[in-house]
């Protein structure tokens, strides 16, 4: 598939499904609104139902009662708080019983709490919290009952969750929306895939290239030598012999390194790495490194500036791997720099770290790239600098083999330009 129709795919296809989710999400709102509407008018229902029964108890118990007028029966304060004027004396558990039938009748099953305005202390007197189910539950008080200056006798019920009731009424909508946002969950997770393998792809595609072009050079050098070679007339051309026998030998050292690179890296995908952990001289390290950077082919042209205030110190540290690490970054930023390039191993200490610094003047990495090249494979784009040959597999092996130890690698800005490559190792690992 190409390019640019996989992304009229997905964005076509990322329109849709946020479409989708909008309206779903705009039903569900609606439908919200509408419970609440229906929440309001069932309970008003229900406290109209309930003042008439109270008015019909005192006119049973009393022998009068006063009229009952459903007009501005039922005052709401609040979403959750509801006034009720019942215009007449009011009975505490007359009142409690109604309460309850009404609201079971009118499918209101949600906790409530309800208090009654005395006349004589000018105060709302707590009835009781009444539990979805049960009578009473033990709950305490929770709501401070405000007074109403329109009515003389009047109760309040508040409703401290209503959660039970809209969950009744919106359970279809609510998993209706979970199963649409794990559908969504699922389509974004195959985009991620199917995005990631065509990253891999193209990551796999350059590898192989780079991989051909890298072994069919030394190949190519070698079978032409091998040619020359085996022409008698050679014999009588010892300097010539000797000349091609010199590109056999450094092109099957190249061949031998690119091989070594792919068998470390299958090493590494099975996490396969195998320390041997010794008591190595920091200064006999990066002196080491630098010998044998200096003889390999990026390293001929680069002057290196040693500044090791760490004489003496002791690391514990898989020496071979250790070097290994420094030619990495070396040859790295001998390859990346457009002038000649000047790189200074720096090594210092602070209270808790100590800290190995290789510094270049190249051409630096920007801070949005910096998160990736210890990726596999990933290699930072030069533009018309050089050609900068490789695999993109030497920073990866430099951030597994520095995970191994137990230490941390930060890349930073250098000032004068070009990058720092700070290795971070703790105390732990080294001493005198």
């Amino acid at each position: 598939m190409k390019r640019n129709v996989l992304r009229y795919i997905i964005f076509l296809a990322t329109i849709s499904v946020a479409g989708i989710l909008l309206l779903q999400f705009l039903f569900l709102k609606n439908s919200i609104k509408q419970t609440e509407k229906t929440f309001h008018e069932n309970t008003t229902f229900a406290l109209e139902e309930v003042t008439y029964q109270l008015l019909e108890y005192n006119k049973k118990a009393y022998g009068q009662s006063a009229e009952f007028n459903t007009f501005s029966l039922v005052d709401r304060v609040s979403n959750e708080y509801y006034i009720v004027n019942v215009n007449d004396r009011i009975d505490y558990e007359i009142l409690k019983f109604h309460l309850i039938q009404e609201f079971k009748r009118y499918g209101i099953n949600t906790d409530f709490e309800f208090a009654v305005y005395d006349c004589d202390s000018d105060k709302m007197v707590y009835g009781a919290y009444i539990c979805a189910g049960s009578d009473s539950c033990g709950h305490e008080k929770i709501f401070n009952f405000e007074k109403s200056d329109k009515y003389t006798y009047y109760f309040g019920v508040n409703f401290p969750d209503r959660s039970p009731f809209f969950n009744l009424k919106l359970k279809a909508w609510y998993f209706s929306t979970m199963l649409l946002l794990l559908i969504i969950f699922f389509f974004g997770y195959t985009l991620f895939v199917i995005i990631r393998q065509r990253q891999l792809s193209d990551i796999q595609k350059n590898f192989i290239n780079n991989l051909t072009h890298e072994l069919k050079t030394p190949i190519s050098a070698i079978g032409l030598s091998a040619r020359v070679l085996n022409n008698k007339d050679i014999l009588n051309s010892p300097n010539r012999l000797f000349e091609y026998a010199g590109i056999i030998e450094k092109q099957n050292s190249k061949l031998s390194k690119s091989v070594e690179k792919v068998l470390n890296l299958a090493s590494l995908e099975k996490n396969n790495i195998q320390l041997n952990l010794e008591s190595v001289f920091l200064d006999e390290i990066i002196e080491a490194s630098v010998t044998q950077f200096n003889h390999s082919d990026p390293g001929k042209d680069a002057e290196i500036n040693i500044q090791n205030n760490l004489q003496g110190v002791k690391l514990i540290a898989d020496k071979f791997h250790f070097s290994n690490i420094l030619i990495n970054i070396l040859e790295n930023a001998a390859k990346y720099s457009a002038t000649k390039p000047v790189i200074t191993i720096q090594a210092s200490q602070g209270k808790k770290h100590l800290f190995v610094s290789i510094i270049d003047n190249g051409i630096g990495i920007p801070k949005e790239l910096r998160h990736k090249i210890f990726n596999k494979f990933y290699r930072i784009p030069t533009g018309n600098v050089h050609n900068v040959k490789g695999f993109g597999l030497g920073l990866d092996y430099v951030k597994k083999i520095i995970k191994a130890h137990g230490w941390k690698i930060r890349v930073e800005d250098n000032p004068s330009g070009g990058t720092v490559f700070k290795i971070i190792i703790p105390s732990k690992s080294y001493g005198k």
